[in-house]
C-alpha cells in the first residue's frame, strides 16, 4: 500500500479545517437570519416618521403588542372613545392624554426591556419591548465607536434635533432626525454600503434610525450605544 506524504496529510487537515469553519460560519449566520426574520413577524404595527404606531380597539380582551427598544409608541384610538382619553404606563410610570390626530397625539419612549401593561379609558393591552436584532447591525461602547471612527472611516449619522445637535455633536456628523429619516432617505443612498454609525442623546431614537435604514437595504449599521451622553461622559471629542 503506497505511503500518503505527511505533507499532503497536513494539507487535508487544514482544507478540511477550513471547510468546517466556513461550514459553521455559514450556518450561525442563516439561524441569526431566521432569527430576525422570526423576530421581525411577531413586532407589532409600522414605523411611520419615527414612531411606531399601533391601533387599538375597543373590545373586552387584554390586547397585546411587541415593539422594539428605543420605540417611540403613539396609538390609533377607535371610534367611540372619549374626545381626550387618557392613557396610563403603570410600569413607566407615565399618564398622557392622547387625540384622534395621530400627528399631534402625545408617544411613549419604550425604553425598559420587559412587559408594560397599559390602559387607555376601558382598553386594557400590554407591549412587550424586545431588543432590536439583526446580521449587520450592532450596537458599540464608546470606546469601540471612538476607535470604528479612526479606523472604519463611518458615515456618521446624528438623529436628534436640530437644537440638540447644535448644543454638541460628533464632529464631521450629519444630522437627520429621526422623524424626518424615512422622507429624506434618498440623502443617504450613495452610502448604502458603507459603514455608517448612529447615534443620539440616548441610544434609543438611534435603534429605530438603524432599523429604517435596514429595512431600506443598507448593509453596515452601527449604533453607539447609550448616545452621546455616555460619549461625553467618557470625555471624547464633541463640536459646539
Amino acid at each position: 500500500m503506497p505511503k500518503i506524504p505527511w505533507k499532503n496529510i497536513t494539507n487535508l487537515m487544514k482544507l478540511n479545517k477550513i471547510l468546517v469553519t466556513l461550514i459553521s460560519i455559514f450556518t450561525i449566520n442563516f439561524l441569526f437570519s431566521e432569527l430576525s426574520y422570526s423576530l421581525e413577524k411577531t413586532v407589532s404595527g409600522e414605523l411611520k416618521d419615527g414612531y411606531r404606531i399601533l391601533k387599538v380597539y375597543k373590545n373586552e380582551e387584554i390586547q397585546k403588542f411587541t415593539v422594539y427598544r428605543g420605540d417611540y409608541v403613539k396609538f390609533i384610538l377607535p371610534k367611540g372613545l372619549t374626545t381626550e382619553p387618557v392613557a396610563f404606563f403603570p410600569t413607566l410610570k407615565e399618564k398622557k392624554q392622547l387625540n384622534h390626530d395621530l400627528e399631534s397625539t402625545q408617544y411613549f419612549k419604550m425604553i425598559q426591556i420587559g412587559i408594560h401593561p397599559f390602559q387607555i379609558d376601558a382598553i386594557k393591552g400590554e407591549i412587550t419591548v424586545i431588543e432590536y436584532q439583526r446580521a449587520n447591525y450592532r450596537e458599540l461602547s464608546s470606546q469601540e465607536t471612538d476607535t470604528f471612527i479612526k479606523t472604519g472611516s463611518p458615515i456618521i449619522l446624528d438623529v436628534r434635533t436640530p437644537k440638540e445637535y447644535a448644543m454638541g455633536h460628533l464632529e464631521n456628523s450629519i444630522l437627520i432626525p429621526v422623524q424626518e429619516l424615512q422622507s429624506r432617505i434618498n440623502e443617504l443612498r450613495a452610502y448604502k454600503n458603507n459603514n455608517i454609525l448612529i447615534y443620539c442623546a440616548t441610544g434609543n431614537r438611534s435603534t429605530v434610525a438603524s432599523k429604517i435604514l435596514i429595512d431600506s437595504g443598507f448593509m453596515k449599521i452601527s449604533n453607539l450605544k447609550n448616545g452621546i451622553a455616555e460619549w461625553a461622559k467618557g470625555q471624547y471629542r464633541v463640536v459646539r
